[in-house]
């Protein structure tokens, strides 16, 4: 059974191969996967286990990199590196900040 997320050999269209500038949040989730790979926290394995998980219509409606942070928490948690409570704290502080420029 194919997966929600496997493209493979079905048609999509034609890829837009262009280069583009990446924002400073996607710049900081791909280096946190470094990091975290590097430190032993974190499998290229694991990233594509949890972003295989997601739910179609979420798969569908993130970016790219949303698919790696949503992935990177949820390996975290699985691992017991962080707890859901101390990410819910986190993102309400964030979200409480004012309006700053992420990107």
């Amino acid at each position: 059974m194919r997966s929600h997320h496997d493209m493979g050999g079905l048609p999509a269209g034609r890829i837009q191969a262009t280069e583009h500038e990446y924002a400073l949040w996607e710049k900081r989730v791909d280096a946190l996967m470094v990091l975290l790979s590097g430190a032993g926290r974190m499998t290229v394995d694991e990233l594509r286990k949890n972003i295989e998980a997601i739910a179609p219509d979420a798969y569908d409606r993130m970016t790219y990199y949303e698919r790696w942070i949503h992935s990177i928490s949820q390996t975290l948690i699985q691992r017991g590196v962080i707890t859901i409570e101390e990410l819910a704290r986190k993102i309400a502080q964030v979200e409480a900040r004012p309006n700053e420029r992420c990107g």
